[in-house]
């Protein structure tokens, strides 16, 4: 006797999940990639991205950088950023992030935990914060992520949910058309994407014909800081 059709396609899915056989692409492939970090326009440092499978269908999202120059350097200033999440259709829905800061004055730490079986987000940031959960909400350190992986799906425009220290913010980002963009790994025909409702937050440039990681990120604040590409290689 035959098995039914339905009997075959579950024991090709428990096949494809014992021998980590890859069903779906993700929309961000893995990847590292090297980075200067200028200070307005100074160079002060170095960066490396990381994108990487993790366990249970989960991805971590690593971004290390030190100071090598200026006052950064004196300082021995160095972080350490770490995202753990899920794609979620093109999202990547928050789990958890820590982020450390080390010089040789002080050391500083913060963190957000999503707990989705109870819809709440506990944010560790000078303080105790807890809310609610939005449906595909994220943490900062992952919107280049969110806004390649929309690019790579046709996107010119991106509503963020983002959990910042103490409720979820909802960032509005939009695509600003080609620029060529010069970087230490060469120039791109880049796709430049900013955020169109007024608050801090970073610009990008991608081509994501060429390259998954972000050509150049540009974060607006107290102080402007950049990251400009000078390597990558799929993990």
């Amino acid at each position: 006797m035959r098995p039914c059709r339905k009997t075959s396609l579950i024991f090709a899915f428990a096949l494809a999940a014992v021998c980590g056989v890859a069903i779906g692409a993700p929309p961000v492939p893995a990847f590292t990639a090297h980075y200067r970090v200028l200070q307005n326009g100074t160079p002060i440092g170095e960066a490396t991205l990381t994108l990487a499978p993790a366990a249970n269908g989960t991805w971590t999202f690593t971004t290390k950088s030190r100071g090598t120059g200026g006052l950064a350097s004196l300082l021995s200033a160095s972080t350490l950023e770490v995202s753990t999440f899920k794609w979620v259709g093109d999202l990547p829905q928050g789990i958890s992030y820590d982020y450390t800061m080390k010089t040789a004055l002080k050391q500083k730490q913060r963190q957000v935990r999503f707990d989705w079986a109870k819809h709440l987000i506990d944010v560790n940031d000078n303080g105790r914060f807890q809310f609610a959960t939005q449906p595909g909400a994220l943490e900062r350190h992952t919107i280049p992520l969110a806004l390649a992986a929309g690019l790579a799906s046709g996107k010119t425009r991106f509503t963020l949910p983002v959990a910042v220290r103490d409720r979820v913010e909802e960032q509005h980002y939009a695509v600003q058309g080609k620029q060529n963009t010069s970087v230490p790994a060469g120039n791109f025909d880049a796709t430049r994407v900013a955020r169109t409702d007024g608050g801090e937050g970073i610009q990008a440039w991608f081509a994501p014909a060429k390259l998954p990681a972000p050509v150049k990120i540009d974060q607006r604040g107290k102080n402007d800081f950049s990251l400009e590409l000078e390597s990558w290689a799929k993990r």
